[in-house]
C-alpha cells in the first residue's frame, strides 16, 4: 500500500470521472496536478496547471492518426485538438494509467477518454479501465484486455481521466481502488 501523501494525481479535473478523482484525491492527502489550457472549464480547482500554447504544441498529435487508430472520426476542432494534447501531458506525467469508460468491441475505449487509454498502450504504461457497462476492472497485456481482480494504485506518480458520465458503479469502483491502495 502506498502513502497517500507521497503521491500525486494527474489529471484534467473535468466533469464526471476526473472530479471524483480529484475529489478522493484531496480527501486522502494526494496531492493534484490537473493540466487545463485557456478557454477549458475544468470542474477541479486544486492544483491546476495552465498549460501555454507552447506547451500545448510539444504533445501535438495528428488528427488523421488518432482517427485512423481509434477507429472513428474526430472533430477537427482547435479545441478538441488542445483536449487531446492536455491528455498526452496526463499520460505522460503518470506512471500507472487508470481510465473509467467504456471498453468497445474494437479493444478502444469510447469516446475522447479511448485517446489516453490507447496513448498509455502506444507508451507501454500499466493500464487499467473499470468498464462500467460489465462493472469490471481491466488491465491490458498481451495486447488484450484481461480481467483485474482487486486492482491497486501501485505507482507514486498516477493519471487518471475518463467520461464525464460518471455511474454509480464507476464511483464505487474508485472508492475501492482508493481502499485498497492508500493506507491511512
Amino acid at each position: 500500500m502506498l502513502n497517500p501523501v507521497s503521491c500525486i494525481l494527474y489529471s484534467g479535473g473535468a466533469a464526471g470521472t476526473e472530479q471524483f478523482f480529484g475529489s478522493l484525491a484531496e480527501n486522502w492527502g494526494i496531492e493534484e496536478v490537473n493540466y487545463s489550457f485557456e478557454g477549458h472549464q475544468a470542474e477541479r480547482k486544486r492544483g491546476v496547471r495552465i498549460l501555454t500554447s507552447e506547451e500545448l504544441a510539444l504533445k501535438d498529435v495528428s488528427l488523421t492518426y488518432v482517427s485512423k487508430l481509434m477507429n472513428r472520426e474526430y472533430t477537427r476542432a482547435p479545441m478538441f485538438r488542445k483536449v487531446l494534447q492536455s491528455i498526452c501531458w496526463q499520460v505522460s506525467s503518470g506512471d500507472q494509467i487508470i481510465v473509467i469508460g467504456a471498453i468497445q468491441e474494437d479493444k478502444t475505449v469510447k469516446g475522447g477518454t479511448g485517446w489516453g487509454a490507447e496513448l498509455a498502450k502506444i507508451c507501454n504504461k500499466p493500464l487499467l479501465v473499470f468498464d462500467q457497462p460489465s462493472g469490471k476492472w481491466f488491465s491490458w497485456s498481451n495486447d488484450d484486455w484481461a480481467v483485474a481482480e482487486n486492482p491497486v494504485i501501485n505507482a507514486k506518480h498516477f493519471t487518471a481521466t475518463g467520461t464525464r458520465f460518471l455511474e454509480n458503479n464507476g464511483r464505487v469502483a474508485i472508492q475501492d481502488l482508493f481502499a485498497r491502495s492508500f493506507t491511512r
